[in-house]
């Protein structure tokens, strides 16, 4: 008897249909195709090659020709009989891609919310080419689309990550509509390469989280990234590329709500009082202090001329108390114009 783990295994009642198909002519019953399907899903899960599979018919079919053969009728038997097991074959094929589909998503789901005992998590990620004793970072990316895995996006972002950096224990998948990449948190390159080519294919955004250790690292690290990127709806962060380490300070003057709204009413109340109301004077502290404190730069970005930026400049100092030139008191401003971001306030925009 031939084994399991060869293709003749998988040929049992075929040469009498061969024998009996050349003896009458008639084509295959319903019952006997079954049976072909049948032997065709076990070969695809034992792990056969179809080409080998099917060379083991013909083969047979070959030792198995009689002298005198009704050719049509016999060649119809044999077109139905491996047609069959071939079907049979790809159908347990796409049950096991969708098995394999669905773990992958389960554990992706796992992975990002920390839903699973750490060392079983640990286990299953080394199937999917992670190992979470090493500490790991990951970047997400968004676009006006949502993406799914098997889209075209996410599809030519990972062959770029793969065609520059083959198999480095890289992840590429999606969530919520997002293009994620968790990789390890020494391979910083990694993460800016998939920024680049996702920021490209997106024309959104990026936002990268710090490295952190362990299996439940990539849980915090996505967490950073996600947040990065609520900070950047908020705050209207415009940079392509967002980095947590960049952004720590808001989160940290977020934590103390009740002192920040004290620090933004107490430093910048007093910009309500100018013509115009406290927006025009709050997108000026906000143009200097992002063109670091140079006036010619912030000018530009308001489409102002420097004289007239250095008169708003002197307004906020005059209503506030507080010098922007001053480094000491630049210092109160800066940390109020930041937390009047977080807050929205005063709430009018332009």
């Amino acid at each position: 008897m031939p084994e399991q783990g060869t293709p003749d295994a998988y040929l049992e009642g075929y040469a009498d249909l061969i024998a009996t198909a050349s003896a009458t002519g008639r084509r295959l019953t319903r019952d006997e195709l079954d049976r072909r399907r049948a032997l065709g899903l076990r070969a695809a899960e034992a792990g056969l090659g179809l080409r080998a599979l099917v060379a083991a018919h013909l083969a047979e079919t070959r030792a198995h020709w009689p002298r005198t053969p009704d050719a049509e009728g016999l060649l119809a038997a044999v077109e139905q009989a491996v047609d069959a097991f071939a079907e049979g074959y790809e159908r347990a094929q796409r049950l096991a891609v969708r098995r394999e589909e669905a773990a992958r998503r389960e554990f992706v789901d796992d992975l990002l919310y920390g839903r699973s005992d750490l060392g079983r998590l640990a286990q299953r990620a080394e199937r999917f080419g992670l190992r979470l004793s090493s500490g790991h970072a990951v970047a997400v990316a968004q676009g006006a689309n949502a993406y799914e895995e098997g889209d075209p996006v996410p599809r030519e972002v990972e062959s770029a990550l793969v065609a520059r950096f083959g198999d480095r224990s890289i992840l590429l998948t999606t969530k919520e509509g997002r293009l994620i990449c968790v990789a390890p948190g020494d391979q910083d390159e990694v993460l800016a390469f998939f920024a680049k080519h996702a920021f490209a294919a997106t024309a959104g955004q990026v936002a990268i989280g710090r490295p952190q250790p362990g299996a439940g690292g990539v849980v915090r690290s996505y967490e950073e990234a996600l947040g990065a990127l609520d900070l950047a709806a908020r705050l209207e962060l415009n940079a392509p590329v967002l980095r947590a380490a960049d952004l720590l300070v808001y989160p940290v003057l977020a934590r103390d709500r009740e002192a920040i709204v004290d620090l933004v009413h107490h430093t910048l109340d007093p910009l309500q009082g100018a013509r115009g109301g406290a927006r025009p004077l709050l997108d000026t502290l906000s143009a200097y202090f992002d063109a670091g404190c140079v006036a010619a730069e912030a000018a530009r970005r308001l489409s102002l001329s420097v004289r007239a930026l250095t008169y708003r400049l002197a307004r906020i100092h005059q209503l506030t108390g507080a010098d922007p030139a001053d480094p000491a008191q630049r210092y109160t401003l800066q940390t109020a114009v930041l937390g009047a971001r977080l807050l929205d306030w005063p709430g009018e925009r332009p």
